[in-house]
């Protein structure tokens, strides 16, 4: 039998997963690292913990599975996406990753955005607004605020890649992760000369960019020996996380939806063609399988929003209740709120706003509302929030009824059905929970020709397994999101 190790470099841990050759997790070994916050509003971590971490979990896989390396046939990455990872001509690491949720740029943003064109032009070029977020911007300010680390790079490269870099010596990076850059002409699959120019950015730095079933490496003499791998085991392009995610949940089909409702919400929508939301409000990147694209809504704070809630108000007098009794509080007050309404706005907004200084509150308060009735509301308030985006989604063309779901708020009956019922889609739940670790064994496993295609892979694999449909009609939560669309612009000047 042969087996298919993903790799994941995600924000808080690395994870290696072996999946045999029937799509079974037989192994999961991971090792957390820290991540830093210099100042204010600033996140980095070195670059080393990823190799590290990396190393300590594929070897705690190799031991559960007891297996020899040998019968691993291939190998996915995936991992956290926008992370700057530079490196100078040696191959060295100039300086700690700023990562994804870094907002030290808003300044480069502006500069970068005004240097291309303006807003439009840089939908254009690459389907996306300039976000802080992003690897371009955290470029600029490295040229303005540390030139002589600046006048070192050589090599650009994303934290999963920088892990290929260490396994093979290649440098190289896929499409879908290339996306979350600010530098990639999503649409036609291949960096941005245009972006680059306007972003100061010498292309001869970026890697080569790969799909994610594509075989562009191979583990080294030295990195097998770091890690009990077998040198020259293939690597595939693998995928950014959410995209890596999506194929490990069957979401690679034009039509298919996800839903994540975990601290944040995320609703991702594979798509046969390139869609872009001309205003920027939807992130449109390549999908991690040939050929396909994905659309993605992010709310910031969506199953955190019910964590804030019974941790800094329910918790006020040393009573923490738990998540089920929380729900069972809100199944006592009426859909609707009675008219009160909840922003989860906690720490600004992605979707539909990219405003980070977006503000929550509950808003139409009267003494006739309980406690049940602002725990519901703090609920439909996510629910709501999730609707912009599948509205945003369903305006571009696409379909968007039926939703894959996961996260743990989706292990709430009451909160499924709310999510349901506002949406006015079925919310299906499947057997796949390992997540991007597990789509990335799934593109490796492709590559090397175990399966046809990714579709088909996923159709042998994943399966669902439940599914909750609407059951009150779309007029019931007409008014509650109404108000909900009302608030935000009524509240912004007042949240500056």
């Amino acid at each position: 039998m042969g087996f298919f190790l993903g790799i994941d470099s995600s924000t808080t841990a690395a994870k290696a997963l072996l999946m045999d050759a029937e799509g079974q997790v037989v192994a999961l070994g991971s090792s957390e690292y820290p991540c830093d916050a210099p100042q204010p509003g600033w996140s980095e971590q070195p670059a080393e913990a990823f190799w590290d971490g990396t190393v300590r979990a594929i070897q705690a896989a190799l031991a559960q599975a007891a297996i020899p390396p040998e019968q691993i046939k291939a190998i996915g990455l995936t991992g956290q996406m926008h992370g700057m990872t530079l490196l100078d001509r040696s191959g060295d690491v100039i300086r700690p990753v700023i990562l994804w949720n870094d907002q030290r740029t808003a300044q480069q943003c502006a500069s970068i955005t005004a240097a291309a064109g303006g807003p439009s032009r840089v939908i254009e070029l690459t389907g996306n607004p300039m976000l802080t977020g992003f690897t371009a911007p955290k470029m600029a300010w490295t040229r303005e605020h540390e030139p002589a680390n600046y006048a070192r790079v050589a090599h650009l490269l994303l934290p999963k890649d920088y892990v290929r870099y260490r396994l093979s010596g290649e440098l190289a990076t896929d499409v879908s992760d290339a996306s979350g850059t600010g530098l990639f002409d999503v649409e036609h699959r291949r960096w941005s000369a245009p972006m680059a120019i306007a972003a100061g950015v010498d292309t001869s730095a970026l890697p080569r960019a790969v799909e994610g079933t594509d075989l562009c490496a191979q583990v080294s003499v030295s990195a097998a020996r770091a890690t009990g791998l077998r040198a020259g085991t293939p690597i595939v392009g693998g995928g950014g996380d959410q995209a890596a995610g999506a194929v490990g949940m069957g979401i690679v089909r034009e039509g298919a939806v996800s839903l994540s409702l975990g601290t944040s919400g995320v609703l991702f929508a594979s798509s046969d063609q390139f869609r872009a939301d001309p205003n920027g409000r939807l992130h449109a990147f390549c999908h991690a399988l040939p050929g396909k694209w994905h659309l993605m809504g992010v709310m910031l704070s969506a199953a955190g929003s019910l964590r804030w809630w019974r941790d800094v108000l329910c918790s006020a007098h040393g009573q923490q209740p738990t998540f089920d009794q929380l729900t069972a509080l809100a199944s006592e007050a009426p859909a609707g709120c009675d008219g009160l309404v909840f922003l989860p706005y906690l720490t600004g907004e992605r979707t539909p706003h990219n405003d980070p200084e977006a503000r929550g509150a509950f808003v139409g308060l009267t003494v006739r509302h309980t406690a049940a009735h602002l725990t519901r509301a703090v609920l439909e308030g996510v629910a709501y929030g999730l609707r912009d985006s599948i509205e945003l989604v369903r305006a571009l063309g696409h379909p968007a009824t039926a939703m894959r779901a996961t996260g743990g708020g989706i292990k709430s009956p009451l909160w499924r059905q709310i999510v349901a019922d506002v949406l006015q889609g079925s919310l299906i739940t499947v057997n796949s929970t390992e997540g991007a670790a597990f789509g990335a064994a799934i593109l490796a496993a492709v590559g090397i020709g175990q399966w046809r295609d990714v579709p088909e892979a996923c159709a042998a694999i994943v399966h669902e397994t439940g599914a909750v449909l609407p059951g009150r009609p779309a007029t019931e939560y007409a008014a509650g999101y109404a108000r909900f669309r009302a608030l935000y612009p009524a509240l912004a000047a007042l949240n500056r």
